[in-house]
């Protein structure tokens, strides 16, 4: 009987942050050898209960929009926390999240503060993201569309 060695990254499996019962079932994937990243995950693996909100852009309960990027993400983020919220849901359980903007450059020139907005509202839970360009939002004034997944522990 021959043993081969599978090639290519191995991968490790790192527990969350997060010091409940959360730690054990969602969990952070990080392929050996690969750096670690900075504000995202590469992976993410959970069971559980699946939230899963649609796009979310940075607007108010009267529909009024905020003014300006970094703005409008501060409310998108924090809408994203009141689905959460109403499923039972915290921002530990969060697995993925997908950003569409009108223009990279102004995400990219705003990093620092989106970062210390994300950390305010978040922690410092990083799931996997995907950042996406896009040519406009369904809302002419939107700069930012947010989708959510979660997953809380059984």
């Amino acid at each position: 009987m021959s043993v081969t060695t599978p090639k290519g990254p191995q991968l490790a499996v790192l527990p969350t942050a997060a010091e409940d019962d959360t730690r054990s079932r969602v969990q952070v994937l990080q392929p050996s050898g690969w750096p670690m990243p900075k504000g995202y995950a590469n992976g993410m693996a959970a069971e559980g209960l699946i939230v899963v909100t649609g796009g979310v852009i940075g607007w108010d309960a009267q529909e009024h929009l905020a003014d300006g990027f970094v703005a409008q993400v501060r409310q998108t983020l924090s809408n994203i926390a009141a689905i959460l919220t109403e499923a039972g849901a915290r921002p530990e359980h969060l697995v993925r999240l997908t950003w569409y903007v009108v223009d990279m450059d102004e995400y990219l020139s705003n990093l620092k503060e989106l970062g210390k907005i994300y950390r305010t509202i978040f922690g410092a839970h990083y799931p996997a993201m995907a950042l996406v360009q896009v040519v406009r939002l369904v809302e002419k004034a939107a700069r930012v569309e947010i989708e959510a997944t979660a997953v809380i522990p059984r």
